[in-house]
């Protein structure tokens, strides 16, 4: 749940916010009988230059999760020619597309502003025991919390004893990025692993501490990327650096999982498939959604000129709210962070429709 300015933005991933099962797409979905005179997927911009066989692999992979009867024929559509077809050829994935699905643009809400972010997997060094450098306990969910239930603000909970012996420590910065992700991955000292996954949180709202940081004139206003803010805490490692981590009141607490290699589950139970999954807003998508997104430049330093392509609706957050709003899940480690760091586009999102 960070990167771009999602730090700006205040996206949360779904192990941070598991919302109630999605009430339904606000993206209009036409009826059966009028499905076949919807355009296919042909009508959308840079179709043509996709590559459909990856995309059609992350479907088959995740389309598990639809629910209604039309996508689930669909996806047993897919299995179907992954198990009969070898291989699945790059002709096969885009007719597989073409033939079976239409689309349907969405359209904005209201005084809301259609945009892409990106969010990735951190990994982080951790130590068993505290250090100088390794000095910030991560805590595990407090005894008899709720889903809901309103906890102390995350300065108080930093300037207290910690209530329960620390799953492990961190350096205070990674920490912070860690909650603002919602899990993550721990390295020890010893060379093992672990996976740090949400547990519960202190039912604060989140806060963006990147509009804040350029308006204080500590970092420029297009340098406020998940990279340069990391680096701005790090060096100002402290009280400077609490006093600006304590804007967002939130606090997530973890527990440890062993590491599996892959990549962390969304909201919708499935493993997100890098650069093929998206955050949504439940109220306006439904998991297992096909999405086609296009965004064009991004004004952060370092941005990627776009991001066009095949994307599946497999997770949520707390700051994606809108028909046109996604976030786009980079994969794990430092690279895929520092991408996501600068995402921060101009958003177009097509719904494509299952054909009966």
């Amino acid at each position: 749940m960070a990167g771009a300015l999602l730090l700006l933005a205040g996206c949360a991933t779904s192990t941070v916010e598991t919302p109630a099962p999605p009430a339904g797409p606000a993206v209009p979905v036409a009826p059966p009988a009028q499905v076949s005179n919807l355009p296919g997927p042909q009508s959308l911009p840079g179709w043509a230059d996709e590559d459909h066989l990856a995309g059609f692999q992350a479907y088959a992979e995740t389309c598990r999760v639809a629910r209604d009867a039309v996508a689930v024929r669909q996806c047993e559509r897919a299995q179907h020619i992954r198990r009969t077809s070898r291989p699945v050829t790059p002709s096969m994935a885009r007719a597989f597309f073409e033939t079976g699905f239409a689309v349907v643009e969405a359209q904005p809400a209201e005084g809301r502003t259609p945009l892409l972010t990106a969010y990735f997997a951190p990994e982080y060094e951790a130590r068993r025991s505290p250090d100088r450098e390794f000095d910030t306990p991560v805590l595990g969910r407090p005894a008899g919390w709720s889903r809901g239930q309103v906890l102390d603000e995350r300065a108080v909970i930093e300037a207290g004893p910690p209530p329960s012996p620390p799953l492990a420590w961190m350096r205070a910065e990674d920490l912070f990025f860690l909650q603002i992700q919602g899990s993550g991955y721990l390295t020890f000292e010893d060379g093992s692993k672990a996976r740090a996954a949400y547990a519960a949180d202190n039912g604060r709202t989140f806060v963006g501490i990147a509009r804040p940081m350029a308006e204080r004139g500590l970092l420029p206003t297009n340098g406020t990327s998940g990279d340069a803010i990391r680096a701005w805490l790090a060096a100002h490692r402290g009280p400077e650096a609490r006093a600006v981590t304590a804007l967002n009141p939130r606090y997530i607490y973890f527990a440890l999982d062993p590491d599996d290699g892959g990549d962390p589950a969304g909201a919708a139970g499935v493993p997100l498939p890098a650069r093929r999954a998206i955050a949504v807003d439940p109220a306006s998508w439904t998991y297992g959604d096909l999405v086609w997104i296009s965004a064009g430049s991004g004004n952060l330093v370092g941005a990627r000129h776009g991001y066009t392509g095949l994307v599946m609706a497999l997770d949520t957050g707390s700051a994606i709210r809108g028909p046109v709003r996604a976030d786009l899940y980079m994969g794990r480690g430092n690279a895929a962070g520092a991408e996501a760091g600068a995402v921060q586009h101009p958003l177009r999102m097509w719904r494509l429709v299952p054909r009966p």
